[in-house]
């Protein structure tokens, strides 16, 4: 079973930036309530999504200048990298249902 990979600025440009398949990147802290929320759906899309999607966390506090770089103002905040960019497209603020991110997931993997 997958779990989401927990990345820091020193990792990001290989688990994320570098990565030939697509990847999910949930920017969170701990003190978020919102982030503790969505928590076991970004789990289970980790483990659902396994060899097709790469699941990443980003802790925002611990790693201030990557939310900055990609413009983070609230968390949680998801975002979908197709290699090497962001996606503008489909980035979320906030809490999603399991069923739209899957949406968002499937929608991705067939322009992929």
């Amino acid at each position: 079973m997958a779990h989401p990979i927990e990345v820091n600025e020193a990792e990001f440009q290989a688990e994320v930036l570098g990565s030939t398949t697509p990847v999910l990147v949930d920017f969170w802290a701990e003190w978020c309530g919102p982030c503790k929320m969505i928590a076991p759906t970004i789990a289970k899309l980790a483990s659902d999504y396994d060899g097709r999607v790469k699941v990443v966390k980003v802790d925002v506090e611990a790693n201030p200048q990557l939310s900055g770089r990609f413009g983070v103002r609230g968390i949680p905040t998801l975002m979908i990298f197709r290699p090497g960019k962001p996606d503008p497209e489909e980035q979320i603020v906030g809490v999603l249902t399991e069923d739209r991110l899957v949406e968002k997931l499937d929608r991705v993997l067939q322009l992929a």
